[in-house]
């Protein structure tokens, strides 16, 4: 009688690529282009749909790139691996520890947002109950695992697709009715008399922030069936949908009401949609921006969750802590609720202040995922494999210096407080490192596939 010692649980393939495609079209949340319409079309002079198309080609760049990473190091942790194990441990950390400025705050922000427009409908109810709401929800669904988040983003997704295809039919229908069908066909959100090209480009540098959720999907890695093959399709795939939502959603609004003059330019939508369909489209509008708010609350707090357990996993954050999974729900429960305990920050916030500052994270990551495809190419070329110099070289260096263009236009205090937060890190990198005399801790390409720790206190208790 032999006796085999129980195998730890450790995530499971199960995602395909429809699935990882909607996660990360979920993480993006197509509603923010009508969000943010006003804003965007503000700044471009009413030219949205170029700026949507500028950001699209912009963020195609970035988005190969990181299909040429996910391939090359099929595992959890998205940026912070790839530039780890491509560029230096030290380098991956700190770009590690610059994402988590964008997965950490991104939940919590999109709570807020959701929160915002439920008080605005409902003001006699406090807005710190549709925070705490959104956040005891979306923590249960992704605690009881990615099963189960995957069959409700199917649900909130088909809702917030309808939501659009019905805003889109009804922009159609009145610009027909009040032009013909001759109205349909205008360069005028591309180019008009009032865009100029630093009009535009600003406005694409608003635009590329709806674009943030197609990186999103590699934190999946090891929970996809065929990564190496699945990944990169998946990434260039929720790039380019998603662009193309962006661009004819944005393209049949400007048609509703041409130029960048509004009442209120961030509730210029929703005004729209009552010219467009009446109080009762405009109702289900709101609903709609609601709904998306939680499909985009449901995957980011999922992707940020395994992105803190792969530095926890490798010891750059406490193995014991955020390193481990529950042997119940086979999902990182306590960084879950770590990042639902962030959320609450969003009681003490305005979407201003909360949105200032966590695009930082991102350009800075996408620019150094340029950098390590680059890398990536004289590594492999040294060791005798010839790559292709257009994929491989030319497209990351134009995608790094777009993404390095996209984060100096950021605001001051953005700027003011990414530099502080990598700060932050590079002082806890010197600590973890022992005054920068040792590497951070790292797991072994071979060891990969390896059976993931569990505590016992990452059970039941957890929940």
């Amino acid at each position: 009688m032999s006796s085999t010692a129980p195998t730890a649980p450790a995530l499971t393939r199960t995602l395909r690529l429809p699935s990882l495609v909607l996660f990360g079209l979920a993480y993006m949340t197509p509603l923010i282009v009508l969000g943010i319409f006003g804003i965007v079309a503000e700044t471009t002079g009413g030219a949205s749909a170029s700026a949507y198309l500028v950001a699209l080609v912009a963020m195609l760049f970035t988005a190969s790139s990181y299909g040429r990473m996910a391939a090359a190091h099929p595992v959890a942790g998205s940026a912070y691996t790839y530039v780890r194990r491509t560029i230096d441990p030290r380098a991956g950390f700190l770009v590690g520890w610059a994402v988590l400025l964008d997965y950490l705050f991104l939940p919590m922000v999109i709570w807020l947002i959701g929160g915002s427009y439920l008080q605005a409908q409902f003001p006699g109810v406090p807005g710190w109950i549709w925070i705490i709401g959104f956040i005891a929800v979306t923590t249960v669904l992704n605690v009881l695992g990615i099963k189960v988040a995957n069959r409700a983003n199917y649900l909130l997704m088909a809702f917030q697709v309808l939501v659009i295809v019905v805003f889109v039919g009804l922009s159609i229908g009145t610009v027909v009715s009040a032009q013909g069908s001759g109205g349909l066909v205008s360069p005028a959100p591309f180019t008009n008399p009032t865009a100029t090209l630093s009009g535009v480009t600003a406005g694409a540098a608003i635009a590329a922030y709806s674009f943030l959720g197609f990186d999103a999907v590699t934190t999946f890695t090891e929970e996809t069936v065929d990564p190496r093959r699945t990944v990169p399709r998946a990434i260039l795939l929720v790039a380019l949908i998603g662009g193309v939502i962006f661009i004819a959603v944005a393209y049949t609004t400007q048609l509703v009401h041409p130029g960048g003059t509004f009442t209120d330019s961030s509730s210029a939508a929703f005004d729209i949609a009552i010219t467009i369909g009446g109080n009762v489209f405009g109702a289900v509008f709101i609903a709609g921006l609601v709904i998306a708010q939680f499909a985009s609350g449901l995957a980011a707090q999922a992707s940020a969750a395994r992105l803190v357990f792969a530095m926890g996993r490798d010891g750059a954050l406490p193995r014991r802590v955020f390193g481990v999974l529950s042997p119940r729900f086979q999902a990182p429960v306590t960084n879950l609720v770590l990042i639902g305990v962030v959320g609450l920050a969003a009681l003490f916030l305005d979407v201003a202040t909360s949105t200032s500052f966590i695009n930082f994270g991102a350009f800075f990551a996408f620019t150094m995922v340029n950098v390590s495809v680059v890398v990536y190419y004289v590594q492999q070329r040294r060791r005798g494999q010839r790559l292709n110099p257009v994929l491989y070289v030319v497209l990351p260096v134009i995608g790094a210096a777009v993404t390095l263009f996209l984060l100096t236009r950021l605001d001051s205090t953005a700027i003011t407080l990414g530099l502080s937060w990598l700060a932050i890190g590079i002082v806890v990198l010197a600590v973890v490192t022992r005054g920068f005399r040792t590497l951070p801790p790292e797991i072994p390409a071979d060891e990969v596939e390896a059976p993931v720790p569990v505590t016992a206190s990452s059970g039941r208790s957890s929940s």
